[in-house]
């Protein structure tokens, strides 16, 4: 029997399930995915709708979770015909790219973390975008060597790193998948001939940045037809995008790096009339994909294991958990404010050794061992032991086993991505996050994709008072990520498999979650759905319109300053035990479909 609920919590967001019910509205027979037909659209309407139950899906063979029905329609698809989880992803990023344009796609990057059911063994593959061989120290800098703003940098070719995401989809299609890489692409080039419905959310993001998305002709011709933003309920087909497609189902990833395509993208980048960028041809071909070491830390009889560098992702995750590990968070509970003083403050602590120490390990020697080694974690963690807030937080001193100097970093990482999560039949696990970076990218759009801004996650600066920052800018760098897609092992065996959009709050988002279902006995639903509270660089934000507002008052109390506003992560989350359970965050699009 198919499991089709996805829970949302009571204390989710009635806009967010309008608009989900919206997107199940949008669903239409046509756009079915051709590879198996077994999720028809009536079951993605009851998938949302069953989001107000509040209880998390429930399956016992395989599961897929992500950020809008049509693309998990397309992965449980695959999945049912007998596909791996690998399979499976190919199909979802390709619909993502379609109907989530804003948020990732074959333009961007991302980090894709694999538990193989037969070997055993934890793989972490890097698909991060690379800075162009002509990309200079300098080059978000004036002449007179200040930094450029934050939007004069992002919009146009000069943002646009090497794309890594064509490259990633291959590599893992190569190393695990099993139905034929032609097939995988044929929902979603179907779907952009026939058309899709446009989403709330999508609606509203490109209207909201109408006036970036007009400065670039293919984009605004796309999103802003004869001038006017798409609106909810339209039709919108991308032609383009289903021939880009096609070229790489006949011929892989390559299609993508070098001929026609690579031309284009290059000319795009090149050829603008203002912002003109320096991305070249050798650039995409010569662009690969990375095997890394994964990054796991123990907490409370887990290992909790996720990308290493060049994300801070599981660095700074691992440190939160790492530093509050000592506390009895199960007894304070999730309404108590001394559990968000540890968990924020510990973040806070975390942040300060990210901006110090993190960046591409291939350019930069990084303590990643020293950084959650347990000693040096406890002794971070003794900064804890206070009554209030800390009054300030500076980088410690890791373990090296080189000497280095480093200046802190000041560079921005905004919120557009999106994260998958999926199990397939065999009990391969799969968790993968995607972006490219600021919504829509550097609204830069070619051959039916946008290009990523990924470039200005670089530090603009090269130094500061004489000291490198770890993340400049370098050539052939892959900049900062705070993406965090993780797998939850127990005893050898993987138990919960997450992720999360969100910029550089994606490292509290999936804290949280970890906490909320390690130690406060939440199930995935519930502690995907979890009111956000975060805390980067000393001032507390709480989610507006949840329970967390309540916690106000106590905590500016304690010293610190609180700033309630909306925090739109995108949890996509699978606990794997006796049955799978799966919970999609209520505050976008997603569902999670399993059977």
């Amino acid at each position: 029997m198919r499991y089709v609920m996805a829970a949302l919590a009571a204390w989710a967001m009635s806009v967010a399930v309008a608009g989900a019910q919206q997107a199940a509205d949008a669903v239409q027979p046509e756009a079915a995915s051709p590879v198996a037909g077994t999720a028809a659209p009536a079951d993605l309407r009851a998938a949302l709708a069953a989001k107000q139950a509040g209880v998390p899906v429930r399956a016992q063979n395989w599961m897929v979770v992500a950020a809008h029905p049509l693309a998990v329609q397309a992965g449980a698809d695959v999945l049912a015909a007998g596909g791996s989880a690998a399979d499976a992803m190919v199909a979802v990023q390709a619909v993502l790219g379609l109907v989530e344009p804003q948020s990732s796609g074959l333009g961007g990057g991302g980090f894709l973390i694999w538990y193989d059911a037969q070997s055993g063994a934890l793989t972490t593959l890097d698909g991060r975008e690379t800075a162009p061989l002509r990309a200079g120290p300098r080059l978000f800098q004036n002449d007179d060597g200040t930094p450029m703003g934050f939007f004069d940098a992002v919009v146009g070719g000069l943002s646009v790193g090497t794309p890594g995401t064509p490259a990633l989809m291959a590599d893992a299609h190569r190393r695990w998948g099993t139905r034929p890489w032609a097939g995988l692409f044929d929902a979603a080039a179907d779907l952009a001939d026939a058309g899709f419905v446009v989403s709330p959310r999508l609606a509203a993001l490109v209207a909201r940045d109408a006036d970036r998305l007009a400065r670039h002709a293919a984009t605004a011709a796309y999103f802003l037809p004869d001038g006017v933003p798409v609106a909810a309920g339209e039709r919108l087909r991308n032609p383009a995008y289903a021939d880009t497609l096609r070229r790489l189902a006949r011929a892989g990833a390559s299609a993508f790096y070098g001929g026609p395509v690579a031309a284009d993208i290059v000319r795009a980048v090149r050829e603008q009339s203002d912002n003109p960028g320096v991305l070249s041809a050798t650039d995409l071909a010569i662009y690969e994909v990375i095997e890394r070491e994964p990054v796991c830390v123990d907490y409370r009889a887990h290992a909790v294991c996720g990308m290493g560098p060049p994300s801070s992702g599981a660095l700074s995750v691992g440190q939160i958990l790492g530093m509050v590990s000592r506390f009895d968070l199960a007894a304070l509970g999730p309404d108590a404010p001394e559990a968000w003083r540890l968990i924020g403050d510990a973040s806070r602590l975390a942040f300060a050794d990210r901006g110090r120490y993190m960046a591409d390990s291939d350019y930069v020697p990084m303590p990643t061992r020293g950084l959650v080694d347990p000693v040096y974690l406890a002794g971070r963690s003794a900064l804890l032991d206070r009554a209030g807030a800390l009054e300030a937080v500076a980088p410690g001193a890791p373990a090296f086993d080189h000497a280095l100097r480093l200046a802190d970093d000041e560079s921005l990482e905004l919120p557009s991505t999106t994260h998958v999560s999926i199990v397939d039949a065999r009990g391969n696990v799969l968790s993968m996050t995607s972006t490219i970076e600021n919504a829509f990218g550097s609204r830069v759009m070619v051959r039916g994709f946008l290009l990523n801004n990924e470039l200005t996650d670089f530090s603009f600066r090269t130094h500061r008072e004489g000291v490198p920052i770890a993340n400049r800018l370098e050539p052939g760098k892959r900049p900062r990520s705070s993406m965090a897609p993780t797998i939850v092992l127990k005893d050898g065996a993987p138990v919960l498999a997450l992720g999360s959009p969100g910029g550089s709050r994606i490292i509290g988002y999936v804290a949280k979650t970890l906490i909320a279902w390690i130690d406060w006995g939440m199930d995935v639903q519930q502690a995907v759905a979890l009111p956000h509270l975060v805390n980067r660089f000393g001032t507390y934000d709480l989610e507006a319109g949840t329970g967390a507002a309540r916690l106000a008052g106590a905590l500016q109390a304690m010293g610190y300053q609180t700033d309630l506003r909306d925090l739109n992560s995108g949890l996509h989350a699978i606990e794997i035990g006796a049955v799978l359970s799966g919970g999609a965050d209520p505050r976008r699009e997603g569902i999670a479909l399993g059977d």
